[in-house]
C-alpha cells in the first residue's frame, strides 16, 4: 500500500540578497513560514531496483533533475534499502511559483520513504541529505516560522507564531529563480541596495533613482537587526512585560506577531527585479492591497503573491474578489510547527 502524506506550500516574510561569494552563490536572509496549501505524495516500494516518478503534470521532470528522486537516491543508500521506489505526484501547487513546491515534495517523499521502508534516518542525516538537493528543503524538516541563513539551507526555528489568514495569488508565469539572481547582478553587480520603503502595500516598483547604494553585508546586518528587535519585543509579551503602543489594528501587538515581523519594514529583494520584468505580478500586489490585505509580497522569485487578512472571511472574500477580476487566487492560512506536523504525517485522507 502506497504512503501518502501533504506536502505543504511556504511563502518567504522578507528576503534580503546579500553578496555572491566565491562559491557562486549569494548569502541570504530570509523567513519561512509554511503555509496549508500543499501538493499529496504517494510512495512505494516494489520488488526490483530503481526510481520511477509519476505525475500527469507535464511541466515536472520525471527523471533525476527531479529533487524527489535526487533525494530518494540519497536515502535508500544511506538507509541501505532495496527496491523499487514509485513516487507519484498529485501537483496543486504552481510549479515555479516561489511557494517551494519541489523542495516540499522532495521532503515529503523522504518521509514517506522511511515510512514505506520502515527504517528511519536520524535527524541530522535528513537535514544533510536535504541540504545536498537544495537550499530551501531543509525548511521543510522544521515547519512553522523559521530562520534561513547562509543559502537559505541553514535553518533555526523561530517561536511558534498564531495562525494567520492569507490568500495567496498564482499567476500563470513561471519565474526562474537563476535568472532572477542573474537580473539582480546585472543592476547591482553582485551588491545589494538599499531602498526607501513606504511601508505601504501593493507599493510599485522603485526606480533606479529611489535606490540608494548600500554594502550587502550592511543589508545583511539590518536584517538581523530588525529580526533581533523583533524576537526581544515577543520575549517581553511572553515574560508578562508588555510592549508601548499597539497594532494598526488597534490591539495588542501579542495578539497579532506575525504581522508585527511583517510591519518591521522587511521585504522581498527579489521585487526589485521580478516587479519590472513582470508588470502584472505588482498589479497583483496592489490589487491584494485594495481587496484588503494588511501586507502583501512575493514569494521567493515569484510568481507567487500573499497577502495576510485579519479574518478567514476577509481572506475568502477577498480570494473570491480576485477570482472575478481573473486571477487564480485562493484563501489559507499559515501553520504553526504544530499543526504542520499533525497534518503533515498523515497516511489517510
Amino acid at each position: 500500500m502506497p504512503v501518502s502524506v501533504r506536502s505543504f506550500a511556504k511563502i518567504n516574510l522578507g528576503l534580503c540578497i546579500g553578496a555572491l561569494g566565491p562559491d557562486g552563490y549569494h548569502e541570504l536572509r530570509t523567513i519561512y513560514q509554511t503555509i496549508a496549501l500543499h501538493d499529496v505524495i504517494r510512495v512505494w516500494v516494489e520488488r526490483g531496483s530503481g526510481i520511477e516518478i509519476r505525475c500527469e503534470d507535464p511541466r515536472v521532470p520525471n527523471d533525476e533533475s527531479n529533487t524527489c528522486y535526487r533525494i530518494v537516491e540519497r536515502a535508500m543508500a544511506a538507509l541501505k534499502a532495496r527496491g523499487r521506489v514509485v513516487i507519484e505526484i498529485e501537483k496543486r501547487l504552481p510549479v515555479q511559483g516561489g511557494l517551494g513546491g519541489a523542495s516540499g515534495n522532495a521532503v515529503a517523499t523522504l518521509l514517506a520513504l522511511e515510512r514505506a521502508v520502515k527504517k528511519e534516518l536520524p535527524g541530522p542525516d535528513r537535514l544533510r541529505i536535504a541540504a545536498e538537493v537544495g537550499s530551501d528543503l531543509p525548511l521543510f524538516l522544521v515547519g512553522g516560522t523559521v530562520l534561513g541563513i547562509g543559502h537559505g539551507e541553514e535553518v533555526y526555528p523561530l517561536p511558534d507564531l498564531p495562525s494567520v489568514p492569507c490568500v495567496v495569488v498564482t499567476p500563470e508565469i513561471g519565474v526562474s529563480t537563476p535568472q532572477a539572481f542573474a537580473e539582480w547582478d546585472a543592476l547591482y553587480g553582485g551588491d545589494a541596495a538599499e531602498l526607501r520603503s513606504t511601508g505601504q502595500v501593493g507599493t510599485p516598483a522603485p526606480t533606479q533613482a529611489e535606490l540608494t547604494p548600500a554594502r550587502a553585508s550592511d543589508r545583511i546586518i539590518e536584517f538581523g537587526r530588525v529580526l533581533s528587535a523583533w524576537l526581544s519585543a515577543q520575549g517581553k509579551v511572553k515574560s508578562g512585560k508588555g510592549l508601548s503602543g499597539v497594532s494598526a489594528s488597534g490591539r495588542g501587538r501579542a495578539e497579532t506577531p506575525l504581522l508585527d515581523l511583517v510591519r518591521t519594514g522587511i521585504e522581498n529583494d527579489f521585487e526589485r527585479v521580478v516587479f519590472p520584468q513582470y508588470p502584472e505580478l505588482c498589479e497583483v500586489k496592489r490589487v491584494l492591497g485594495q481587496a484588503g490585505a494588511l501586507y502583501a509580497s512575493l514569494s521567493g522569485s515569484g510568481s507567487a503573491i500573499y497577502g495576510f487578512f485579519r479574518t478567514q472571511p476577509a481572506a475568502e472574500k477577498a480570494a473570491a474578489r480576485l477570482r472575478k477580476t481573473g486571477f487564480e487566487a485562493q484563501a489559507t492560512a499559515t501553520l504553526t510547527r504544530r499543526q504542520y506536523w499533525k497534518k503533515f504525517l498523515v497516511s489517510s485522507f
